[in-house]
C-alpha cells in the first residue's frame, strides 16, 4: 500500500477584573449555546443517516436543517436566518472536501432565506415572514426527498432497450437507481462498469447491479478507449454540479468523457439539483481533494523507493464534454445550470 502523497489603581484593577469576568461568562455562555445548537443539528443529521432507508448525506443535511428551522425560537427573521447559517456551517464541517452535503447546505440556505419580506422584525409581520421561511424549508425538504426518484424516472429515455451497452463510471446512487428502474421496466441493456481504482467503486456498482439481475461487467480503467466502440451511451453521476455546467465527480470521469467525445458517444450526467453549487473550476487543480493519507492499492506492485504517488479522488469535467444533465428539475443543457441556480434562489 502506498500513501498519496502605567500601572492601574486598585479601583481600576477591581473594575477591570469585574469586566473581564463578565466577558468570560458571556463568552462561555455563548460557546455553550453554540455547542448545544451544534449538538442538536448533528444529532438530527445522524438520526436520519442511521434511519431506515437513509444513507444520503445531502438529504440527511437537508432534513437536519429543516428540523432546525421548525424548532427555532428566534424572536425575528434575522435571528432565524442566523441560526440556519450557523447550523449549515456545522454540517459542512462534517465533509471535506466540498461535496454534495456542502452544496445541499448552501442551496438550502439560499432557497429558504431568499427574498425576505421588507418587514423582518417582530410582531405579526415578522411572524408571517418566519412562517414563510418554515414553509420554504419544508418545500425544499420534499424536493430533496423525491429528487433521486425523479432523476431515475427521467433517465429512462436514455437507457437503451435493444441490448446495447451503457458505460458507467463510479458508484452514483442516482445512476444505480436509474438502472434498477430500467431493469424493473424490463428494458434490455447491459452495463460496463469501470473498476474505479483506487476505491473500487465500479466493482461495488457491478455487484449491486448483478444482485438486481442487471447484466454487468467490470472493465479495467485503462481499457475505456478499447471498449468505447461497443458502448451506446455513457451515464455518470456527480458529486457537485458547478455553475459552469461542468461536474466534479469520481476521478476518471473526465477521461471517460474525453474518450466518449472523441468517439461520438453521448455523455449524460444523472444528478440531483441539491448538488448544484456556485463553483467555477478553471482546471483540475481547482478541485478540492481528500487528504493525502488516503491508502492507494497499486495492485500488489510495490512503489519503487524515491517515487511519489499522486492519487486524486475527484476530477472536473468541463461542460463541453457533456451532452445533457438529467436532474429532478428537468433535462438540462449544461449552459442552463447558472439560470437554474438563480431560479432556485427565488
Amino acid at each position: 500500500m502506498a500513501m498519496a502523497t502605567t500601572a492601574a489603581s486598585p479601583l481600576q484593577d477591581q473594575t477591570s477584573a469585574s469586566s473581564s469576568a463578565s466577558t468570560i461568562m458571556a463568552e462561555t455562555s455563548s460557546e455553550e449555546t453554540q455547542g448545544s445548537e451544534a449538538a442538536v443539528v448533528v444529532g438530527e443529521y445522524s438520526r436520519w443517516m442511521e434511519g431506515a432507508g437513509a444513507g444520503d448525506e445531502a438529504v440527511a443535511a437537508v432534513m437536519a436543517l429543516t428540523a432546525v428551522v421548525r424548532s427555532c425560537d428566534a424572536a425575528d427573521v434575522e435571528g432565524l436566518v442566523a441560526e440556519i447559517n450557523s447550523a449549515a456551517n456545522v454540517l459542512k464541517c462534517l465533509e471535506k472536501p466540498y461535496g454534495s452535503l456542502s452544496a445541499a447546505c448552501d442551496m438550502f440556505v439560499r432557497y429558504v432565506a431568499a427574498k425576505p419580506d421588507d418587514d423582518a422584525g417582530g410582531g405579526a409581520a415578522g411572524f408571517a415572514t418566519k412562517r414563510r421561511l418554515v414553509s420554504r424549508a419544508k418545500i425544499f425538504r420534499d424536493i430533496s426527498l423525491k429528487a433521486r426518484e425523479t432523476v431515475a424516472t427521467l433517465c429512462q429515455d436514455f437507457v437503451p432497450d435493444d441490448g446495447g451497452a451503457i458505460l458507467v463510471h463510479g458508484r452514483s446512487p442516482a445512476v444505480l437507481a436509474a438502472l434498477k428502474l430500467a431493469a424493473a421496466n424490463r428494458k434490455r441493456f447491459r452495463v460496463i462498469c469501470t473498476e474505479g481504482r483506487p476505491g473500487g467503486a465500479g466493482q461495488r456498482m457491478a455487484g449491486e447491479l448483478a444482485t438486481a439481475c442487471v447484466p454487468a461487467m467490470v472493465l479495467v480503467d485503462a481499457a475505456v478507449a478499447y471498449a468505447m466502440g461497443e458502448v451506446g451511451v455513457v451515464l455518470v453521476g456527480a458529486d457537485v454540479v458547478a455553475e459552469t455546467g461542468g461536474v466534479v465527480g469520481d476521478v476518471g470521469t473526465y477521461q471517460v468523457a474525453l474518450v466518449a467525445r472523441a468517439m461520438g458517444k453521448p455523455v449524460y450526467v444523472a444528478a440531483e439539483s441539491y448538488k448544484f453549487a456556485r463553483l467555477y473550476p478553471l482546471g483540475q487543480k481547482d478541485v478540492d481533494q481528500h487528504g493525502d493519507d488516503r491508502p492507494v492499492d497499486m495492485g500488489g506492485v510495490p512503489v519503487p523507493a524515491g517515487v511519489d504517488v499522486e492519487a486524486p479522488a475527484r476530477d472536473y469535467t468541463p461542460p463541453e464534454h457533456l451532452e445533457l444533465l438529467v436532474t429532478d428539475v428537468g433535462v438540462l443543457q449544461p449552459a442552463a445550470v447558472s439560470e437554474v441556480l438563480i431560479q432556485l434562489s427565488l
